[in-house]
């Protein structure tokens, strides 16, 4: 399973890979305000690629539960001067956070190669072809409703076959605008009850049915918290949990704000499943 990110060739079936998150935004539920200077937002970057990190996701847009939608203006002046910033400081790809196709086109312009659609490329029609014609990758997530819906009483019938139904049009629609390189996301905490969130948990590997990568996000959400009645800045090892698990059932990519921390439970996990002499060091 070699994929290409821009210049960087990874073998998703040797190891686990890691996303470490950069919110440019003065709102995220997690780490809102931290990283919304350029400088502060270049300096964590590149201290998360020292520590492990495979990508750096760059969102200007808080996604969390009730959040608003923001001008696009407001989203390109956060983003695009931190991803100019990072393509010329690291090799490591750089991937855009957003839902709109006039962000991913300027982002991609700048630097960027993937594309972390929220919506699987539901809420913009033009995204698509935007991603295509870059040549750039894209990650299909699921969602129920939008950011400020997302969480008013969700509900499912079947909750793994809904996300496989959304996530088959996704992958529809890019294959049709001929984007080449795929990975799918179930979504974690989009539109999810706690219950739903552990079924994703303990089924991953239904999301292999598509033959693409399969991405899980858990880090620092608010199951965890509801789980261990802790508030977001104490979540490290209710995250550490979750990843293990995802890792274990089947996850390739995991994204996560504790990168180094992260990365360590994620390598001893690959160890575990899969004996990789690469990761033995044998």
């Amino acid at each position: 399973m070699v994929h290409t990110y821009g210049a960087v060739q990874y073998d998703l079936a040797v190891r686990t890979h890691i996303i470490g998150i950069l919110n440019v935004t003065p709102d995220s539920f997690s780490d809102g305000g931290l990283y919304d200077d350029v400088e502060r937002a270049v300096s964590h970057s590149l201290q998360m690629v020292e520590d492990g990190a495979d990508f750096i996701d760059v969102g200007g847009e808080s996604t969390r539960p009730g959040a608003e939608p923001l001008p696009l203006e407001e989203e390109l002046r956060r983003v695009l001067p931190v991803i100019e910033r990072l393509a010329k400081a690291t090799t490591v790809p750089i991937s855009i956070d957003t839902y709109k196709s006039a962000v991913a086109e300027r982002a991609l312009n700048a630097g960027a190669v993937i594309v972390n659609d929220i919506s699987g490329l539901h809420f913009d029609s033009k995204l698509a072809d935007v991603i295509a014609r870059h040549s750039a990758s894209v990650i299909l997530m699921h969602i129920k409703g939008t950011p400020k819906t997302m969480q008013k009483n969700p509900r499912y019938e079947n909750v793994i076959e809904e996300i496989c139904l959304y996530l088959q049009e996704g992958i529809e629609r890019a294959l049709s605008a001929g984007i080449k390189q795929i990975v799918v996301d179930p979504g974690i905490g989009f539109g999810k009850r706690l219950e739903d969130n552990l079924d994703i948990l303990q089924n991953v590997k239904e999301f292999e049915r598509f033959g693409y990568p399969v991405l899980v996000g858990p880090s620092r959400k608010s199951f965890i918290g509801k789980i261990l009645d802790l508030p977001v800045t104490e979540r490290v090892e209710g995250t550490a949990a979750a990843i293990a698990v995802s890792i274990a059932n089947g996850a390739n990519i995991v994204r996560v704000h504790d990168v180094k921390e992260m990365k360590r439970v994620a390598t001893v996990v690959d160890a575990i499943m899969r004996h990789s002499s690469s990761i033995m060091n044998i």
